[in-house]
């Protein structure tokens, strides 16, 4: 495999990628990226777990010019999770180079966003919605767009989003380079293509089985609100000497980690909106165990190769198998076991599956633990603690006072009573965590999905309902400022 120096970037992209903690190309960046620098239409087909952010994110960034103050870089998701997670990192690629990036999608509050774009980005990942939301405010304008990353355009087409993508195309200059990724190519897809895009190179890159033999893989079936009581009694029971608990969004990360320490954990975050300063302190105090509980959003703890790592516990799912394999690649490295824990919720049965299928290893589903197993785990904690002191040979100072003890009472109470000094019982400090929507599953159409729009717009409407208005809502579009009525009463 090729290294990112071989292909000619920009020596300022170059170290924020190694920085990221990639050190050679995978197959889909090493056959993407030289054709993209190219300025060749790229249709990318490639399961999650290939390294395909990578493939579209580092020749976008490469081929901005951060002299000019425009919009030059469009990347469409089409979930707000996805959007997230690819902004994240194409930040990260463009840090060194002085790439801008905003995100857009629906949910979020559109004053902030306004601000933000007012910043004069040179690159938007946005969801098709909110996209045309802006467009329609003229809070973003596309006449300038050069290169147009459509990633997941089947997932887009699942959702609903085939007739937005084509509107948002019809507004950027046909003078551009068009890269589109898709797991599959249904006949809706093929026919996208033909029409926007020009003579695009096809490149299919099948994904690699994941086999981590060393790493216990389980996962715990819950609700929301029980998450965090379970964490801790998992952290109390399995007492991991460095652990890593990942989250979904920034938000989730703060408040999980503020929260664990409210517990008494020794607990600290990291996550895309932290200087480099504060990193680096961060990641510092883990690995030298001032503390013991990372808390990460994915992007943040990409790269991390951190030894002694011995436990991974997924709080929140991830959007994707690509990130469940790097997340849990986080522990049983160098020849060790690990043990990695993922929590779900009834409503996310379906991504477990989809997660198995992709890694191609079953996860072990375990009962939620109880408060006794949680004691018992602290006192096994202790009672090691105490064998440890013993063999030392380290407690002559103390012998004399024990003995005095001993004239008090028995042996068994006084050993009973340190014991329950060196265990820490579990803490019941009533904490308030955000809640996080669950995922959907991705359901692949058939082949020869994407006939006419009806179906994708009821789908859509009952996506929007579920969320309570919070998803990427879809809105008609109309450039004359006439809006018609939504076809959604509860659409924001």
């Amino acid at each position: 495999m090729a290294t990112f120096y071989e292909f000619g970037l920009n020596q300022e992209v170059v170290k924020a990628v190694t920085k990221m903690g990639f050190d050679e190309a995978t197959p889909i960046q090493n056959a993407t990226i030289p054709t993209a620098l190219e300025g060749k239409d790229v249709i990318g087909q490639a399961q999650t777990g290939t390294g395909k952010t990578g493939a579209f994110g580092i020749p976008l960034i490469e081929r901005i010019n951060t002299d000019e103050d425009y919009i030059q870089g469009l990347v469409l998701a089409p979930t707000r999770e996805l959007a997230n997670q690819v902004a994240e990192a194409v930040t990260q690629m463009g840090r060194f180079k002085g790439v801008r990036t905003v995100v857009v999608y629906g949910g979020q509050d559109m004053r902030r966003q306004i601000r933000d774009l007012k910043k004069k980005p040179h690159l938007i990942i946005a969801t098709p919605g909110r996209l045309m939301d802006h467009m329609r405010r003229k809070t973003i304008r596309l006449n300038q767009v050069e290169m147009v990353v459509l990633d997941e355009a089947d997932e887009m087409l699942n959702m609903g989003f085939i007739e937005d993508i084509e509107t948002i195309l019809k507004e950027i200059p046909k003078e551009r380079q068009t890269l589109l990724f898709s797991a599959t190519m249904p006949k809706r897809i093929e026919k996208l293509a033909q029409t926007f895009m020009k003579n695009p190179q096809v490149i299919a890159v099948k994904s690699k089985e994941v086999t981590m033999e060393n790493i216990e893989q389980q996962y715990i079936e819950l609700h929301e609100r029980e998450k965090f009581d379970v964490l801790c009694r998992l952290l109390d029971i399995h007492t991991p000497e460095l652990s890593i608990v990942f989250g979904r969004t920034k938000r989730r990360v703060d408040e999980l980690s503020e929260a664990l320490i409210k517990r008494g954990y020794r607990a600290e975050g990291i996550h895309g909106d932290l200087n480099q300063a504060k990193r680096d302190s961060v990641l510092r105090k883990f690995k030298t165990g001032l503390i013991d509980v990372l808390v990460a959003t994915d992007v943040a703890a990409r790269g991390l190769d951190i030894s002694g790592v011995s436990h991974v516990y997924n709080f929140d799912l991830p959007q994707d198998p690509e990130s469940y394999v790097h997340r849990i690649g986080r522990t049983g490295r160098a020849g060790k076991s690990g043990v990695a824990v993922t929590f779900a919720t009834p409503r996310e049965r379906d991504h477990v599956k989809t997660i198995e299928q992709v890694s191609k290893k079953k996860m072990t589903k375990h009962p939620i633990p109880t408060f006794e197993q949680a004691i018992e785990g602290q006192q096994n904690l202790a009672l090691e603690q105490l064998r440890s002191v013993i063999a030392s040979g380290k407690n002559d100072g103390y012998l004399e006072a024990a003995k005095d003890l001993l004239q008090e009472t028995d042996a068994t109470t006084a050993l009973a009573a340190a014991l329950k000094l060196l265990t820490k019982e579990p803490d019941a400090t009533s904490v308030k965590l955000t809640d996080e929507a669950p995922l959907r599953a991705k359901k692949r159409r058939s082949e020869g999905g994407g006939g006419g729009g009806k179906p994708y717009r009821q789908r859509r409407e009952r996506s929007d309902r579920r969320s309570g208005g919070r998803s990427d809502e879809r809105r008609p579009f109309h450039f004359s400022g006439k809006k018609k009525a939504p076809q959604s009463s509860k659409r924001a």
